[in-house]
């Protein structure tokens, strides 16, 4: 008589079993899977805004902190960018931030002497009402670098020289626009900047267009001024900064060189508030096709 082995198999039953919890800890382990990158998408994400954002606030509070506070304005979006307004007076409907720097870059000088010195002789007898002298200053080097960082446009010694002066305070009645703001045609309203020509070897600053009725002691040296627009969609800007124009020249910012900020804006604020400026910057991330990731930071300029 033949012994027969007894085989084992899983039945039908069993197998479904199997196939059933198999496929649950499938779909529990994906989305597991499934959540760890997504956390791994939202970090990276927050991680690069933060940092994206932070390298912009950081890049417009420098420029900001060389400006000629009594100049800065608010100025509305096109098509309406006639409008505008001195910055304290500025609400949420104004998005273009404007103003007028000063030379820093040649005021530190080549080391020894800074390239203006910012004082005006007023005993000298080089300065009368058709002229300054300001000794301690190197124009030379004043110069050389305005004219670097215009790539050629602004030429110091030039006869029609574009290059001017601020005196120091404020008139009783102040004009926002009497900083050249506005005027593209025509004469242009410019009686706070004073443009001078410096003529060679000497510390002496000529006035280009029309002498001045009062000469004042302290001055800033101005070549240039700065504008910050957000362009494109309005739920997704680029954010853009205008240099190398001059509103006292009858220039608007887009006569100007640009560079883009920022990608994927969806909000620039600015409020001024005393003699601080807060500004807000709030940028996205497409990360998927139904959602963006965002990220906000603030900074306060002084």
């Amino acid at each position: 008589m033949n012994n027969l082995k007894k085989r084992t198999a899983f039945t039908m039953v069993e197998m479904i079993f199997v196939i059933v919890i198999l496929g649950i800890v499938a779909s529990i382990g994906s989305g597991i899977i499934a959540k760890i990158y997504e956390s791994y998408i939202y970090s990276r994400s927050i991680n690069t805004l933060q940092t994206k954002t932070e390298i912009v606030l950081t890049q417009i509070a420098k420029y900001l902190s060389y400006r000629i506070k009594e100049s800065t304005i608010a100025r509305k979006l096109p098509p309406l960018d006639t409008n505008i307004t001195s910055l304290p007076m500025a609400d949420a409907t104004y998005q273009i931030l404007e103003w007028i720097g000063y030379d820093n870059e040649s005021l530190d000088g080549n080391g020894s002497v800074p390239g203006w010195s910012g004082f005006v002789d007023l005993s000298s007898p080089n300065t009368t009402k058709s002229q300054i002298d300001s000794p301690g200053s190197d124009f030379n080097f004043t110069a050389q670098t305005i004219d670097a960082l215009s790539n050629g446009d602004v030429n110091l010694t030039d006869i029609n020289s574009s290059v001017a002066i601020i005196f120091a305070g404020l008139p009783n009645q102040f004009d926002i626009e009497q900083y050249g703001w506005n005027d593209y045609n025509g004469t242009v309203k410019h009686n706070y900047i004073f443009r001078v020509r410096n003529l060679p070897g000497t510390n002496t600053l000529r006035f280009v267009e029309n002498n001045t009725s009062t000469v004042y002691e302290h001055y800033q040296l101005v070549w240039s001024a700065y504008a910050i627009v957000p362009e494109g969609n309005v739920s997704d800007r680029n954010l853009t900064f205008y240099y190398n124009f001059r509103p006292w020249m009858g220039e608007k910012y887009s006569d100007g060189n640009s560079s883009t900020l920022l990608e994927h804006v969806s909000t620039f604020q600015f409020r001024q508030i005393g003699n601080t400026i807060r500004l807000k910057l709030c940028a996205f991330d497409p990360a998927g096709q139904d959602f963006n990731i965002t990220f906000c930071k603030e900074k306060v300029v002084f």
